[in-house]
């Protein structure tokens, strides 16, 4: 059983930091149709802070739960506001990433080395131009890569970077920019990791009761990783408009860690090889005055070879194929009414299908339609954003039954008022219903697949304000607030459940999830002279609890994984040309994935603190730049996902040369 879960899951499955960021001078003012202010990491910040991968630059926001399972190959999947991973959209240059197959992005795949943003938004962006399947996601996540920029006369920029580390690890990376013309401009990145994965980590054992059973220090040895990244693209201006043409590879072969158990500490996990490839456009322009277009295109393939170390413990080992294909296309567009008034319409058409080697499997086809219609009002102070979602699915299988046709209308509503002259107060309001379809793997995962299962359902209820104001104090430049409270129920929440025979296991629309929580984000800046000093600090308190079935023992009880209480706070100092980043993560008191908030399910706070020191060196029109972190600095072990130990305390050394 653990084997043939294991499986279903894991092939399923500086400036400041910012939501407006504070500048030495200033605060930088929002423009007032952005109703909803997103959480942003930016430019050199994304340096500073002590993170690998785009997972790890995530714990630094509000309402975010981060799953790692250990080390740098261990699978990272992020949730927002408790309502599961599948329902976050995760955008790369302003196309979704998909996966048809399990509805799980793995962020770890995804380095900041080319990263110009990212941003998070609860809800759904305030922008109204945009293709319908941004308006498709109950939280949203945009990476936004590097643009090439060349200052004076420049007309090649090169970027050289290495990154070595206390767990073996070895991480070099370039990236080329060149202006081919006054208006073209292309790049190219690419990127080499490895490492052998190996950490110290605390093992644990409790008896029924909670008591210490084992306690002992060991070695973890099966999150090895070898990855290599490639990424190329055309920018260009054209009159009134641009486009883009990018192309993207990622080829790894890792340690999919075990759980560690029974006093058994590493060797026995599965092992993951991908190959990833994807190759997308945009294109956008104003035809008129008051008319505005966009094309977006993309074609993906996947392939993903799972397989599991243990084969020769189990009646059915494991070996086995994946290859995902996906065509998408949209087409958006902007009417302005007037200055105040704006009114878009987006159609998108998306193609799935998953070839598996799999006894008897499906081989599904999925067709998908979406069409958005959204419009902006602004009247004063008054802000209103309205949209409504049509998504139409038909699928195909070779084999088998297959899901029936789904039709879904979801809508949306956004306010934002600001009752002072001043406009320092922003008081903020939004609902959303949203679904996301039963993936691949829900439907028609041999033996577990349900073809009868219905879409989730989120309805999201929020409430908020933000407070935003500059100081001419020569010490105090300003302050930045935002507070949200918010309501959100999880409808026919799909869960795998045994069918007697604990091989074999269905997946069921059983669940309801009600989550209440409030997010508290707070930034200033203070000068004194040189030294420049820029804290933050984020808060989240959730109660989401399970009310799927009033029969069970745990109905009622916070549903697993998520602490009541969590927050992080960081400080970036800078001094001439020395850089300072301190950061401290906490993670609250939680019970693990067997639902009952009973004493040997509970798992403790864990907390982390990290620095960085980086130093910048002019020479003349380069510049070196050279950085020291050091995680996890008291050696804290600690376990993210039960039984899946992180890393104690690590040190890694960055060297960047731009010639």
């Amino acid at each position: 059983m653990f084997v043939v879960m294991a499986q279903l899951f894991f092939c399923q499955s500086k400036d400041t930091i910012k939501e407006h960021m504070i500048i030495p001078v200033s605060i930088q003012k929002k423009n007032f149709k952005e109703i909803l202010p997103a959480q942003m990491l930016s430019g050199e910040q994304l340096e500073r802070l002590n993170s690998q991968s785009v997972a790890d630059a995530l714990r630094y926001f509000a309402g975010i739960q981060i799953k790692d399972y250990g080390g740098i190959g261990g699978l990272k999947t992020v949730n927002i506001r408790s309502m599961g991973s599948q329902h976050v959209g995760v955008f790369y240059d302003g196309i979704q990433i998909g996966n048809a197959q399990n509805g799980v992005v793995d962020l770890g795949r995804y380095s900041l080395d080319d990263l110009e943003e990212i941003s998070l938004y609860n809800g759904q962006k305030s922008e109204i131009f945009q293709p319908a399947k941004d308006f498709g996601s109950s939280g949203s996540i945009y990476l936004q890569p590097k643009t090439p920029g060349f200052k004076g006369n420049r007309k090649t920029n090169l970027v050289l970077k290495f990154k070595n580390s206390s767990i073996d690890l070895f991480n070099p990376s370039f990236r080329l920019e060149q202006k081919i013309s006054g208006k073209i401009s292309a790049s190219f990145s690419s990127e080499f990791l490895q490492s052998d994965g190996i950490y110290k980590f605390r093992y644990k054992k409790k008896y029924p009761d909670g008591e210490i059973a084992n306690d002992t220090i060991a070695r973890r040895f099966d999150s090895d990783i070898t990855s290599k990244r490639f990424e190329t693209s055309l920018h260009s201006d054209i009159k009134d408009g641009s486009w883009t043409v990018r192309g993207y590879g990622y080829l790894s072969d890792r340690g999919i860690p075990a759980a560690i158990v029974n006093n058994r500490f590493g060797g026995r996990g599965q092992r993951l090889r991908d190959n990833s490839y994807f190759v997308q456009g945009s294109i956008r322009k104003k035809l008129f005055p008051k008319f505005e277009t966009q094309l977006k295109a993309k074609f993906a393939y996947d392939y993903t070879f799972y397989a599991d170390t243990l084969s020769t413990e189990t009646t059915y080992p494991v070996r086995n194929t994946y290859i995902q294909r996906e065509v998408y296309i949209s087409s958006s567009n902007l009417y302005s009414i007037t200055s105040n008034w704006d009114v878009s319409g987006s159609i998108d058409f998306q193609y799935n299908n998953l070839d598996a080697d799999l006894v008897n499997f499906s081989y599904p086809t999925r067709y998908t339609s979406l069409a958005a219609f959204a419009t902006t009002y602004q009247w004063g102070r008054f802000k209103f954003l309205g949209s409504v979602l049509g998504t139409f699915v038909h699928e195909n299988v070779e084999k088998n039954s297959k899901s029936p046709d789904k039709t879904e209308w979801t809508p949306s509503a956004f306010l934002s008022y600001q009752p002072l002259g001043s406009k320092d107060l922003t008081i903020r309001a939004f609902y959303k219903r949203i679904f996301r379809m039963p993936t691949f793997n829900d439907l028609y995962y041999t033996v577990i697949g349900n073809v009868a299962l219905k879409p989730e359902f989120t309805n999201q209820y929020n409430l908020g304000f933000t407070y935003e104001k500059t100081f001419k104090n020569p010490v105090f430049k300003g302050i930045y607030a935002k507070i949200d409270g918010y309501f959100n129920k999880v409808e026919n929440k799909i869960i795998a459940a045994p069918t007697g025979n604990l091989f074999r296991w269905m997946m069921l629309n059983l669940g309801s999830v009600e989550i209440l929580g409030t997010d508290i984000h707070v930034q200033t800046q203070l000068d004194f002279g040189d030294v420049i000093l820029r804290p933050q600090l984020n808060y989240t308190y959730q109660r989401a609890r399970d009310f799927s079935d009033r029969s069970e023992s745990y109905f009622g009880d916070q549903i697993p994984y998520t602490p009541w209480h969590s927050g992080n706070f960081t400080m970036m100092t800078d001094y001439k040309d020395w850089s300072f980043n301190y950061s401290f993560v906490y993670i609250g008191e939680r019970y693990d994935g067997q639902q009952n908030n009973i004493q040997y399910n509970y798992i403790q706070p864990w907390y982390t603190h990290d620095l960085s020191v980086q130093k910048k060196i002019k020479w003349n029109t380069h510049e070196f730049k050279a950085s020291l972190e050091v995680n996890n600095i008291f050696n804290q072990y600690y376990d993210v996902v039960l039984n899946y130990p992180m890393p104690g305390r690590t040190f890694k050394l960055i060297v960047n040369f731009t010639l």
